[in-house]
């Protein structure tokens, strides 16, 4: 069974992602009132113990299922479930971004759990086709750029609306150039589409850093609201982290494919 990891599937996750954070004011950054660089600190720092978690169940589950056969087994007996992969986690995305100010936050943390499973699911073909040191040296890439970013996009002064806008219209931009080329097949398209994928994602982690920390200024911390928009910032930027690791991925392990 040939495995071929391609780019639409977690590009469209987020960008549908970005379009329900865009439509939704609840998302937005105008709350009333200011809170304590404390308050702001404890607010990200729920936001990135959330997105490790989902990062821990997305990696064990992965290698499990690599590991142990089961994804090629259930493939082999249910070549369905192949499409069941790839859509269950853009309609967990959707029912948690329409269903953010209505259910509870423990339902909103279980269907992110369940959407970090199935991720992992979704990217355990990695294991079967690259090496697990290939695999581990773009992780630690991605975690260092990653985390360069995610730190400028806190510590800056700089405005980044404008860039964000110019990041969303390249990442339409890569989804539907991606679908082309799931037609052509053009390994030099590919190859040049996760090059821009990783500029894209760089950018975007340092956009969405600053945006969950504007919101951590105008939400009262230890609240409900609060809570819910924590998961909903872990879960955007989870998206960042996962596609940067795909994109490094596709970059550094060309050749093993």
């Amino acid at each position: 069974m040939m495995f071929r990891i391609t780019h639409t599937q977690p590009c469209a996750v987020t960008f549908a992602k970005k379009i329900e954070m865009m439509r939704n004011s609840s998302y937005d950054t105008n709350l009333s009132g200011m809170m304590s660089a404390t308050d702001v600190r404890a607010f990200i720092s729920k936001v990135y113990s959330y997105m490790t978690s989902a990062l821990i169940i997305s990696g064990i589950t992965a290698w499990y299922f690599a590991d142990s056969g089961l994804l090629i087994s259930m493939l082999t007996a249910a070549p369905f479930m192949k499409w069941v992969i790839m859509l269950a986690p853009l309609a967990l995305v959707f029912a948690m971004s329409m269903g953010f100010q209505r259910f509870p936050q423990r339902v909103l943390l279980g269907l992110f759990f369940a959407y970090a499973f199935l991720m992992g699911l979704s990217f355990s073909a990695i294991f079967l086709i690259f090496s697990l040191g290939t695999i581990g040296k773009v992780f630690f890439i991605t975690a260092g750029l990653f985390g360069v970013m995610a730190v400028l996009g806190y510590t800056t002064k700089t405005d980044l609306t404008a860039m964000g806008g110019i990041l969303m219209m390249a990442l339409i931009g890569m989804l539907i150039a991606g679908l082309v080329n799931m037609f052509l097949q053009s390994d030099m398209m590919d190859y040049v589409l996760s090059c821009i994928g990783v500029l894209v994602f760089t950018g975007l982690t340092a956009y969405d850093m600053q945006r969950i920390k504007r919101i951590g200024e105008g939400v009262e911390f230890g609240t409900g609201a609060a809570s819910r928009l924590a998961l909903m910032g872990a879960l955007t930027l989870y998206l960042n982290f996962v596609n940067l690791f795909m994109m490094l991925l596709r970059v550094f392990g060309r050749g093993e494919e």
